[in-house]
């Protein structure tokens, strides 16, 4: 797992897949070659599983932790479930970048979001393809922080922090010369750090900040701003992390049930 942080406090996104680097350089002129073919991609240094097309079971051996409690005001039952990643190919880059609005539908409400297409072009055509296809349907968010910085983080359909799709891309619009870094209502990658080429790790797992977080460094790539729907994630966050820590699973289950892009 790459670390450059805290072994406990980083943003990991342990994409557990083939790696595909997306360069964000020749944007334009070289849409062709920011997808890497998987025949000659390199493995991933933290792989330990990957998205196939193979027969397995829909969910996990292994489920999340829970325990009985009472759901927080606004949230109902989900019968979503970690279960391995849909294999959905990788994105065509050849497309103008455009401002884009995200609707999380949750079983807790609707988290909407501004997606900045034109400051983070690769993210928000990665992100928009992964929606349209469904990968983030039936996905629990797998980690709650509640201590030194705050997040909700989203997009991993095995909720172990270690899923993603078959392909990761570069870092993009990161906060440059910010008092606070990562502010609230900011939608931002989780990654985990360069790969052994020097490439970005980023691929579905992302974050959304519910209170100012200066703490953060900026390392992960702001591509959205929530404009509705930040009170459902403090909500959730107040419920606390499973077993009574500050970095964890939510005591609410929350769960990407679909995902609508406009």
């Amino acid at each position: 797992m790459g670390v450059r942080v805290n072994l406990t406090k980083r943003l990991v996104a342990t994409a557990s897949v083939a790696l595909f680097a997306i360069s964000l350089s020749g944007f334009a002129a070289a849409q062709a070659s920011q997808l890497k073919n998987s025949a000659t991609a390199q493995p991933s240094p933290t792989a330990t599983h990957k998205a196939s097309t193979k027969s397995f079971p829909r969910t996990l051996s292994a489920p999340l932790s829970s325990t009985t409690v009472q759901p927080v005001s606004g949230c109902v039952k989900t019968n979503s479930v970690p279960h391995y990643p849909m294999h959905v190919g990788t994105p065509n880059t050849n497309v103008t970048p455009t401002d884009r609005t995200f609707i999380l539908n949750t079983n807790c409400g609707p988290i909407t979001f501004t997606a900045f297409g034109k400051k983070a072009p690769i993210t928000v055509i990665a992100m928009t393809f992964l929606a349209k296809a469904g990968f983030f349907d039936h996905s629990l968010c797998h980690r709650v922080t509640t201590s030194e910085f705050y997040i909700l983080q989203c997009g991993d359909p095995t909720a172990t922090g270690k899923g993603g799709p078959s392909f990761q891309y570069n870092d993009e619009n990161k906060p440059t010369n910010a008092a606070v870094t990562y502010p609230a209502g900011t939608v931002a990658m989780a990654n985990s750090g360069l790969d052994s080429l020097g490439r970005g790790t980023n691929s579905s797992q992302f974050f959304i900040v519910y209170k100012d977080s200066p703490t953060l460094p900026p390392d992960y790539s702001i591509w959205g701003q929530v404009t509705s729907g930040l009170d459902i994630v403090k909500r959730v966050a107040a419920a606390g992390v499973v077993g009574g820590g500050t970095d964890g699973t939510p005591v609410q289950k929350i769960a990407i049930e679909s995902v609508t892009v406009k």
